[in-house]
């Protein structure tokens, strides 16, 4: 199975947050399914550790590829198609970080590992 990480996700992934679900620290553990992270959530913790918003996450933001690489997580660039899906998407939701993941998961056909119930406005299967 192919999995993206919302953002949140991610970052409890690493640091072990009790705030991650059991079943979703199951499906990111588990053998065989390739756990993607999009370009978008790079950009997202570049822009809130640079913001100060971020605290503690200024290695990942400066070793983002690698630290993925190190977890055995693929990276998921953004596509022209997946711009022009996320700028497009209806509703009022304004977060752009999550309107990209959305769009992703539309267009790459994968459910999201997330808590954030955003998702399910916009007809992404959501995992947690």
């Amino acid at each position: 199975m192919h999995l993206l990480l919302d953002t949140h996700t991610l970052l409890w992934w690493l640091v072990d947050d009790p705030s991650l679900s059991a079943p979703a620290r199951r499906l990111i553990g588990r053998a065989g399914n390739a756990v993607l992270v999009s370009a978008a959530s790079a950009w997202e913790i570049g822009t809130k550790v640079r913001l100060g918003k971020l605290r503690g996450a200024e290695e990942l933001a400066a070793d983002f590829a690698a630290q993925i690489a190190r977890e055995r997580f693929e990276p998921l660039p953004i596509s022209a198609e997946h711009g022009t899906r996320a700028g497009l998407l209806p509703g009022p939701h304004k977060d752009p970080f999550d309107r990209m993941l959305a769009a992703q998961c539309q267009a790459e056909n994968l459910p999201i590992v997330s808590n954030d119930a955003v998702f399910d406005a916009y007809g992404v299967r959501r995992l947690w």
